[in-house]
């Protein structure tokens, strides 16, 4: 239990100073809006703060920073099952590796750092009468500062119904 406790508390310290320090996914103010929602990169979001880490297996294989906006920070704090309107989640992802210091520690690869972008940009955005079709989200995937094209759009909406119960959001608060 120890050894999760503390890759996760290495995982999210790697997570979010990379969030606040690389610039692999750049902030474009007149950046293209996403098809299907609209949706455009959100200015500042890379000061948000930190709501949760994670590290996705299969396909995807890699390490995620779950950031939020002050409304959504004040609902996953509070506890909320249904997140209000004006609620943004982004989603930052790297490939990951393990720590040569770490291995020469241990004897063995334990710690894990993470290394180049992966998996581009997503974010959701709560408007529950603008995105009513979709349960009350927008859903937004950029790619080098560009939106992902319509096809990957589409699938976004039909993934999160998995997570109906928690108002269609996989994270979870990590306080």
């Amino acid at each position: 239990m120890k050894r999760v406790v503390g890759l996760v508390a290495v995982l999210g310290l790697a997570a979010a100073m990379l969030a606040c320090f690389s610039p692999a996914f750049s902030e474009a103010e007149d950046a293209a809006a996403a098809p299907i929602f609209g949706i455009s990169i959100p200015e500042g979001y890379r000061d948000w703060r930190l709501i949760s880490v994670a590290h996705e297996e299969g396909k995807l294989n890699d390490l995620r920073a779950i950031l939020g906006n002050d409304t959504a920070i004040e609902a996953f704090r509070a506890g909320k099952e249904s997140y209000p309107d004006g609620t943004i989640i982004a989603r930052l992802a790297w490939d990951y590796e393990p720590l040569p210091e770490s291995k020469a520690a241990f004897g063995q690869a334990q710690s894990y750092v993470a290394v180049h972008p992966k998996n581009g940009v997503q974010f959701m955005v709560k408007d529950s009468k603008k995105y009513a079709a979709t349960g009350g989200w927008g859903f937004a995937h950029f790619n080098d500062g560009k939106p992902a094209d319509a096809k990957i759009h589409e699938t976004c909406f039909a993934c999160h119904q998995a997570a109906a119960s928690r108002d269609f959001v996989f994270t979870r608060y990590a306080p």
